[in-house]
């Protein structure tokens, strides 16, 4: 069975897709079989994959490797979906690649979301899409899980991406934007859920394979913070203290929550500021805990590289945990 994880945020400037990237790596890495969807018409994660050279075919107009493709008949009202061949990109892991076209496809599901409540069965066909896209590709490849990662706004692409996904990670910042971020997606995930599992779940035709719903909030993870000796520097602590009784109260609905500021077992990870490692992992075209000195990782940049390769283990053991992924079968 495979589980499928969103990471989400409405909150963009996160590091929701380096997070992405990189989680998907490391579970990879650990033993798992990994698809990563991009379901963002930014298409970042794609871009983090893949040079200039294989984007550019990829994002031809005949192309028919990229989610959008798989949309195309849908989009064009000529049939349904066309199920793309997924890309390998290193070992146990592959990615269904994004299309910065894939905006397009906003206004259909826009339209169609009231028409599936009402259990309209061509407007349930395209509410559907990505998670019967996400089902056949991941059977594909045997995946154990599915990362998800989603553009970060509220409206009807993502509405859809989310019905897809049993399980979500919200990435934040110790910040008030992300504290504000998280008050309105919580409720507004409440609302989908709801909506879909009372009214459109019950309504969907026998020959079309739909999604749960579930939208299980995960857990978050803090990003981005500055560190001094190791503990966030006070401007940062002040918003980390927050965080825990606000995710309590917005995103699971508790009315009154009492929740430990530094001890909230929802809080998955807290990571570093590794900057300094983005521009390297970008030139050299791999995660940032795999630079070496050939890349530029020297002296003091390459002991945070070991610290980042223990810090995204450690978070991806606890998310594979959380969400309750059974372990990789030795090879």
């Amino acid at each position: 069975m495979t589980t499928r994880i969103a990471l989400f945020n409405n909150k963009g400037g996160v590091g929701k897709t380096t997070l992405t990237s990189h989680l998907a790596h490391m579970v990879a890495r650990l033993g798992w079989r990994v698809l990563a969807v991009d379901l963002d018409p930014q298409s970042n994660l794609t871009s983090a994959f893949f040079d200039e050279q294989r984007l550019e075919a990829l994002w031809e107009p005949t192309s028919s490797g990229t989610m959008l493709s798989a949309l195309a008949p849908l989009v064009r009202g000529t049939g349904d979906i066309d199920v793309p061949a997924p890309n390998e990109v290193a070992e146990r892991l592959w990615i269904l690649p994004g299309d910065l076209g894939l905006s397009s496809f906003e206004d259909r599901l826009s339209d169609a979301w009231p028409r599936s409540l009402m259990g309209d069965e061509s407007a349930m066909r395209a509410t559907t899409a990505f998670h019967r896209v996400i089902e056949q590709v991941s059977f594909q490849v045997d995946a154990d899980v599915v990362f998800i990662d989603v553009g970060p706004n509220l409206g009807a692409l993502n509405r859809s991406a989310l019905l897809a996904a049993d399980e979500v990670v919200i990435p934040l910042a110790a910040d008030l934007f992300s504290l504000q971020g998280i008050r309105n997606l919580g409720p507004t995930l409440r609302a989908w859920r709801q909506s879909w599992q009372e009214l459109g779940l019950p309504k969907v035709p026998a020959d079309i394979s739909a999604p749960l719903g579930r939208m299980n909030p995960l857990g978050y993870v803090v990003l981005q913070h500055a560190v001094r000796l190791d503990r966030p520097v006070l401007a940062y602590d002040r918003w980390l203290r927050r965080i825990p009784a606000e995710f309590h109260r917005s995103v699971l609905g508790e009315g009154d929550p009492t929740v430990a500021p530094h001890g909230d077992v929802y809080q998955l990870a807290s990571l570093r500021n590794y900057r300094s490692l983005v521009p390297l992992a970008q030139d050299a075209r791999k995660p940032m805990f795999d630079l070496r000195a050939a890349d530029g990782a020297l002296g003091s940049t390459s002991r945070l590289v070991q610290t980042c390769y223990r810090e995204f283990e450690q978070l991806a053991n606890e998310v594979m945990s959380a969400a309750k992924v059974p372990s990789p079968v030795a090879s």
